[in-house]
């Protein structure tokens, strides 16, 4: 069965200015204010909560593995709080995968957010059911690129890996779909963009129309 995987964070949502908030919180605790930029920042949001928080002790000096595991459950508890006061789906996506599933592709999400927060985002983005799988950063003993979250997410959604597919935005899913021995498509409408490209993935997204005939291009059916 062919299957198409997708990451969640800079790929199917724009969840970075939620993500920012959430470092901020833990900023403002420190009684430092805000130190991210939403905008600037955004790229940097979409590699996860430590990064965010690396990035900002770094800038406030005060930077250390022991810090950032200190504050992270409490950026958790912030982001879980206000998890899609700013998030929104990029443009075309929900349709894309509502073409996907007509032409019976399986489809699912393998993202390195924590399952119970992704399905909560979601449950509240009002498409956790359009999604056959969810596979989050601790659902395994192993996150991405480790490939074994992706082969559960195509195996959870009824799928082959054979004929499968990772849908992303990073160099982590450029090296997931690497160690799976998968195509993968990396879109160029996030905040790095521009820079994807060099991680030659089998093909680029620009907008989320063109998605259904790349699929076809890269998972042609396969005669009974």
């Amino acid at each position: 069965m062919r299957t198409v995987i997708f990451d969640l964070d800079g790929t199917l949502a724009d969840t970075s200015a939620d993500l920012i908030a959430s470092a901020n919180h833990c900023f403002r605790a420190m009684g430092a204010g805000d130190v991210l930029d939403p905008v600037a920042d955004a790229a940097t949001a979409f590699h996860g909560g430590r990064a965010m928080l690396s990035l900002g002790l770094t800038r406030l000096e005060k930077h250390s593995d022991g810090e950032v595991e200190r504050w992270y459950p409490e950026l958790l508890a912030a982001y879980g709080a206000a998890i899609d006061v700013h998030t929104t789906l990029y443009p075309g996506a929900m349709q894309a995968v509502t073409a996907l599933r007509d032409a019976g592709v399986r489809v699912g999400i393998c993202t390195n957010k924590p399952e119970r927060l992704a399905d909560t985002l979601l449950t509240r983005l009002g498409v956790r059911d359009a999604f056959a799988s969810m596979i989050g950063a601790d659902t395994l003993p192993v996150r991405k690129p480790d490939p074994a979250p992706y082969v559960a997410a195509v195996e959870r959604a009824g799928g082959s890996v054979t004929q499968s597919c990772l849908i992303g935005d990073t160099t982590t899913d450029r090296e997931t779909a690497r160690a799976a021995g998968v195509p993968c498509v990396l879109v160029t409408f996030g905040p790095t963009g521009g820079d994807v490209a060099a991680l030659e993935p089998e093909e680029l997204l620009a907008h989320y129309d063109d998605l259904p005939a790349l699929v076809a291009r890269l998972l042609p059916v396969v005669a009974a």
